[in-house]
């Protein structure tokens, strides 16, 4: 802490006595300033002990209150008068003015020179910074050996709450809590998840300070809370939170930015390692996508300690055009990687660029945390969509890949977020085609159908619709038309005359029944 007025007052050596604003004296002092202008204000910062003789004062009562404020309102946080040059006592009405102000008015007798007293402060703000770097340097060593050690980043979370006097969380990529200290604390970390939230949609590093009284967390806690990203490459890969009842100070800050330092380097790993382990991550995916799955057990268990086993499922998330569509994708990724972690999941991710734009696949335990927590993330960003295969062994993992794939589709084609294959398989194969592609083709297909119903007798398009419902059946189809069924059967050649196509053709019969439906889509 730098030194206060009270402890200057309190060196016996410089001989001071307080005339007013004694309830004042634990304002830090920041510097000694000697001055001796009537108005010193433009020279100060604030923070300063003011000494002067007071030549330029005078004795008027009006400006001698004037001087004070002065004083006052630029942040002077004490005042000392030399006595024995210009004035042989303080001025009462100085006095006076001061203890309106609740100015701490010091008189300095004659045999105490200015120096000496701007020695003392000196010395007392030196010996403070001295005290910030070895405390700072030896936070910095705890920290670091806490980093070293087998608990890593709960380690140094543990020790910056006891430097700090106070509590600590930290915070995945997702925003959810992964550790704190102490204990007692993990319900006001957990009240921090809106801040969180607001950090992890900005570029890191960032940080928010709130104070409790005012309301910004909970009106019941008086903590003091910064909230620091962590993240070297823009994108958040962790939060840090720390509490306090008072704010931090500048040593406290160093201890602050040594931890999150670390934290940073403990969280972000090197690139190339991460950039090693995504290739290597996405190679198994393609082996047991492409039936290997008995070698990539073999390389998976020496590098990722095996892989998912049981019933599983593959996601295929995508992300719309634009710069924002990568990141998109990282983060759903590393909200993957984050849940599996916090619970020992296994998963494999890959992330390619394909002729669709970037893609993201992820193999996962059915129902699990790495699925629950993907089809959470999709939902939050409105660029992203997400096809999810249906429930399958490891060796099905090809065709559940497949079964994603047509789903994620489905998701991009209807402008939805997340569509299951059992949805697909439930519904119509319409979907599944483009839009586009299946109109063109329904209109070619009919328009000799539709010209003659606009210009001669006979419903063809209407009749060829019913009888393909009726799955050919002739006296069904005329009575839903109400016409004779010799009248249908002279209808559907002329269908086949005007088409150049035989409707006992499977084929010719699948295709007409797609084109009618499109049109009804």
């Amino acid at each position: 802490m730098p030194p206060t007025l009270a402890s200057v007052v309190r060196t016996s050596a410089l001989h001071l006595t307080v005339l007013a604003g004694a309830d004042h004296l634990e304002r830090p002092v920041r510097w000694v300033h000697t001055s001796e202008l009537d108005d010193p204000t433009p020279f100060l910062e604030g923070g300063e002990l003011l000494l002067t003789t007071g030549i330029k004062l005078g004795k008027a009562a009006a400006g001698l209150q004037a001087y004070v404020h002065r004083l006052a309102d630029a942040g002077v946080v004490g005042l000392g008068l030399g006595v024995g040059l210009s004035h042989s006592e303080v001025p009462q009405a100085l006095v006076e003015a001061a203890a309106q102000r609740g100015l701490p008015l010091l008189r300095v007798p004659e045999a105490t020179p200015f120096i000496a007293i701007s020695k003392t402060v000196s010395a007392a703000l030196a010996a403070e910074q001295y005290e910030a770097v070895t405390t700072s340097f030896e936070a910095q060593e705890e920290l670091t050996r806490a980093a070293l050690g087998k608990d890593g980043t709960t380690a140094i979370v543990r020790r910056l709450a006891a430097r700090l006097g106070g509590w600590a969380a930290l915070y995945d990529g997702s925003g959810a809590l992964s550790a704190v200290a102490p204990d007692w604390a993990a319900r006001r970390a957990g009240r921090l998840a809106a801040e969180v939230d607001r950090l992890r949609r900005r570029p890191a590093p960032s940080s928010a300070a709130l104070q409790g009284r005012a309301g910004t967390i909970d009106t019941a806690d008086e903590d003091y809370v910064v909230v620091q990203s962590l993240g070297a490459d823009r994108r958040p890969r962790g939060f840090l939170a720390v509490g306090t009842e008072d704010r931090i100070t500048p040593t406290e800050r160093y201890v602050l930015n040594a931890a999150v330092a670390l934290l940073t380097l403990t969280l972000e790993r090197s690139r190339e390692l991460r950039q090693a382990e995504e290739k290597m991550g996405a190679a198994l995916l393609r082996m047991v996508l492409a039936g290997e799955v008995g070698t990539a057990r073999q390389v998976a268990a020496g590098l990722f300690g095996g892989l998912p086993e049981g019933t599983v499922r593959v996601l295929v998330a995508a992300a719309g055009p634009g710069p924002e569509a990568a990141e998109a994708l990282g983060e759903l990724a590393d909200r993957a990687e984050n849940a599996g972690g916090k619970v020992g999941e296994k998963l494999l991710v890959a992330r390619e660029d394909g002729a669709h734009g970037p893609r993201l696949t992820v193999l996962a335990l059915d129902n699990g945390s790495v699925h629950r927590a993907c089809l959470g993330a999709v939902e939050e960003h409105e660029g992203l969509a997400l096809g999810v295969s249906a429930p399958a062994a490891l060796e099905e993992a090809g065709t559940a890949h497949a079964q994603a794939e047509r789903a994620l589709a489905v998701a991009q084609r209807g402008g939805r977020r997340t569509v299951d294959h059992e949805e697909v398989g439930a519904g119509s194969l319409l979907p599944l085609l483009g839009e586009e592609a299946v109109t063109a083709f329904a209109e070619g297909l009919l328009r000799p159908l539709r010209e003659h119903d606009r210009t001669a007798r006979g419903d063809l398009v209407a009749s060829l619709r019913a009888w393909l419902s009726r799955h050919g059946q002739w006296d069904a189809a005329a009575a839903d038309l109400g016409v004779h069924r010799h009248t249908l059967r002279y209808r559907m050649r002329r269908v086949e005359e005007l088409l150049g196509r035989s409707l006992d053709d499977t084929d010719v019969r699948m295709e007409l029944w797609l084109a009618l439906r499109s049109g009804e889509e």
